[in-house]
């Protein structure tokens, strides 16, 4: 069977369609996930994302944050990302719905994002809420300084959501709002067990649409999807680039 052509097939006969992705789509780029064997959190300490440790102690955050995650922001977009946004540029899908923070998606041409976990791209002050671009704020960072906000003085954290912190109401209000009126869902490179983001999907099936799932292994939501395409995302979408002529 191939499946690149099925998959495209079925998105093109699909009414209203969105990509719903997770930190599979960027792996190919050199950017680790969180949890996987040579995952970030073999390296990092598990709790630095932790809003109530970052508060208690900034400088050891930035540290970290320094040597181990600004190097995200010089990753390039992979087939996958280009392959999206090109299914945009032809209608094929109207949204992409992100749990990723490094902003591949836009590099790689996607203009309709919706970033569920935030943006490394900015910083937001976390007394006055005042949000600022990354490029000042990195060169504080980068002579090891805690960044501060020159409104109020306040201590400036990346605009990505730290555990404990929720996720953007607007964000997620619209991410709902798409799932239900979609009737395709395309899921790429998420394990869908994180809540309430791998809500999203599911609703899409609630309310009468079909799921696609491009991931290398299990997901939450293996039960309910239309098609799963249990394969290597990079793979998976060189294949479909051949289909789409994308190079």
């Amino acid at each position: 069977m191939n499946e690149p052509k099925e998959f495209l097939n079925i998105v093109k006969s699909s009414r209203s369609a969105y990509v719903f992705t997770g930190a599979g789509v960027s792996t190919p780029s050199g950017i680790p996930d969180f949890r996987g064997k040579n995952g970030l959190y073999t390296k990092i300490p598990s709790d630095i994302f932790d809003i109530e440790k970052f508060h208690e102690n900034p400088r050891e955050y930035y540290k970290i944050h320094s040597e181990r995650i600004l190097n995200m922001r010089s990753a390039e977009p992979n087939i996958a990302h280009k392959v999206i946004a090109e299914m945009e540029r032809q209608n094929m899908i109207g949204w992409v719905i992100t749990q990723n923070i490094d902003g591949l998606h836009q590099k790689a041409g996607t203009r309709r994002v919706i970033e569920l976990h935030g943006s490394l791209d900015r910083y937001v002050c976390t007394k006055c809420g005042e949000i600022y671009d990354h490029t000042a704020v990195e060169e504080k960072i980068a002579h090891g300084e805690i960044p501060r906000c020159p409104k109020c003085g306040g201590i400036l954290k990346p605009d990505v959501v730290f555990f404990g912190e929720s996720l953007p109401e607007k964000a997620l209000i619209k991410a709902y709002r798409i799932a239900e009126e979609s009737d395709l869902a395309i899921v790429v490179g998420s394990s869908l067990v994180v809540y309430p983001a791998a809500m999203i999907p599911r609703l899409t099936v609630e309310n009468g649409g079909k799921l696609l799932i491009i991931n290398l292994g299990e997901t939450g939501l293996d039960g309910i999807a239309y098609r799963k395409y249990e394969t290597d995302v990079e793979e998976f979408f060189k294949r479909v680039a051949e289909e789409l002529g994308v190079k």
